[in-house]
């Protein structure tokens, strides 16, 4: 199995514009890492079975479906052709894991792999384990089946454990089930278990240094990602996804002109190869990084940019949060209360994506003093909480009643009740303190506890300010305002 897996993806580069069928010939050669994973079908097959599976593992998903579809033209009885075809409708960290107009044309493909059946018992419970996943989903939450899928892949793993992939797949469900509210990161850690003595012994393997820095990404495990942040792009270069995913770990321990470097080449590699989610996605990224490291001219470049991008699907989660979060990071980040007033929420977008361009505003009415219309768009975001709660999105209501009560801080300290605003902003932090990010996003457009620090600094408590700064640079290190926090405490406690 060991010289199946030093098989070399290097193929002629052929990720076309848009990801549409027809193939484009450049000079580079496609390096999406080495990955073996061996089937029972037609051997000429292999490979390209091979490129899919390493596609998937940079959630390359559509150009893996063409890899997987290309298997079945080659090999109609390949039933792990078919089960490669259902994971590509299975964005297991993203959101939402699985789009619900794919729903359907998935779990067609998984009750072909089952009806085919396939030539091993190995490829038997790959395909029995993602059936969970799509098996009674009108009737059964998606909390239910991924864990169900979980259990099944760690089955799996445990009856092969020499397999590489039943080993790195499983490491990827502990991924997908990883609670944001265990701040003891238990799933992660047990996946990075699973993954770090691998990484050793398959140092090209894509999908082990991409999974290292999810399960790292907190301020918790950072460190550790580091080494497996710096290979990962030069693993599979090919991906844009790849190029991008080093930044997250950069972002946690503050190495902006890292970030900077490894967002600007996902943007270029994304923008040519049509993927405008993950061009967006690197894009909001880097904003983040520019406005951190003080290159505010720069910033805005992207944000014009940004406004050029025409016929945006702004009902399509990740392209709705990016574009909605980069102007109101370059307006709330620099202090430009009448340009947070000024953003307008997205049509069509999902309730969580418009709950921060109404918290914009409420924060920049707030910050302006008018904390009668401040108070009119908190009142839209304990809206948009309810409704979350309704449709059964438990985490991003929470996040909705977090932005609430930062709004209504802002709100009391402008009618001059300075206990009040203190005590809702501090509420506001603690419970963002407990809440782990989703990969979405490089973290809140400014954190809670940084509020405070500014809310107690216009309380003339200096020294109440310094430790909230301290605190929110502890967790997120480098970030600007905390760092211009600490210095403006420093200073006025020296007045005093």
């Amino acid at each position: 199995m060991r010289a199946l897996f030093r098989i070399l993806l290097i193929v002629p580069f052929s990720f076309p514009s848009c990801f549409a069928q027809e193939t484009h010939i450049h000079n580079a050669p496609e390096k999406l890492g080495k990955v073996s994973f061996p089937i029972s079908c037609k051997s000429d097959v292999q490979d390209e079975f091979n490129r899919g599976v390493a596609l998937l593992h940079s959630f390359a998903y559509t150009p893996a479906d063409n890899s997987f579809h290309d298997v079945a033209t080659r090999d109609p009885q390949c039933a792990m052709a078919y089960w490669g075809m259902a994971m590509t409708y299975f964005h297991q960290l993203w959101e939402p894991p699985i789009v619900p107009a794919t729903l359907k044309t998935a779990q067609g493909e998984i009750v072909r792999a089952q009806q085919m059946g396939a030539g091993s018992e190995r490829e038997r419970e790959f395909i029995r384990a993602l059936g969970m996943l799509y098996q009674d989903a009108a009737a059964v939450p998606y909390s239910a089946r991924v864990l169900n899928y979980e259990r099944a892949m760690s089955k799996l793993a445990a009856e092969n454990r020499n397999d590489v992939e039943a080993q790195v797949f499983y490491a990827l469900a502990l991924l997908a089930n990883a609670s944001p509210s265990d701040k003891t990161h238990a799933r992660q850690k047990q996946a990075a278990e699973i993954l770090e003595p691998l990484d050793q012994v398959y140092p090209e393997h894509p999908g082990i240094p991409h999974y290292l820095i999810h399960a790292y990404d907190n301020a918790e495990l950072a460190p550790k990602g580091l080494r497996a942040a710096r290979a990962y792009s030069e693993i599979a270069p090919s991906a844009p996804h790849a190029l991008h995913m080093p930044s997250h770990i950069f972002t946690r321990l503050g190495l902006w002109d890292d970030s900077v470097n490894s967002n600007l080449a996902a943007r270029e590699a994304a923008h040519r190869q049509g993927d405008i989610g993950e061009e967006l996605h690197a894009m909001d990224y880097l904003v983040y990084a520019y406005l951190q490291s003080g290159r505010d001219q720069d910033a805005a470049k992207v944000i014009q940019q940004l406004n050029e991008m025409l016929k945006l699907n702004e009902g399509d989660f990740k392209i709705a949060y990016a574009s909605t979060a980069m102007p109101i990071r370059y307006a709330v980040e620099r202090g430009q209360w009448r340009e947070a007033v000024g953003i307008a929420s997205p049509k069509g977008a999902p309730p969580q994506v418009v709950a921060i361009a109404v918290w914009a505003r409420g924060i920049g009415y707030a910050r302006s003093g008018n904390a009668t219309e401040a108070r009119v768009e908190a009142e839209e975001l304990n809206r948009l909480e309810e409704q979350l709660r309704t449709m059964g999105n438990a985490y991003w209501a929470v996040q909705a009643g977090i932005l609430r009560r930062e709004v209504m801080a802002w709100s009391a300290q402008a009618e001059k009740k300075p206990e009040e605003a203190a005590k809702l902003m501090r509420s506001a932090a603690d419970e963002e303190d407990g809440i782990e990010k989703l990969p979405v996003t490089p973290g809140p457009i400014v954190p809670a506890r940084e509020q405070l620090g500014y809310l107690l600094l216009e309380q003339n408590r200096p020294d109440l300010a310094r430790q909230e700064f301290e605190k929110t640079l502890a967790s997120s290190p480098g970030r600007r305002g905390a760092k211009l926090g600490v210095a403006r405490a420093v200073e006025l406690s020296s007045l005093k």
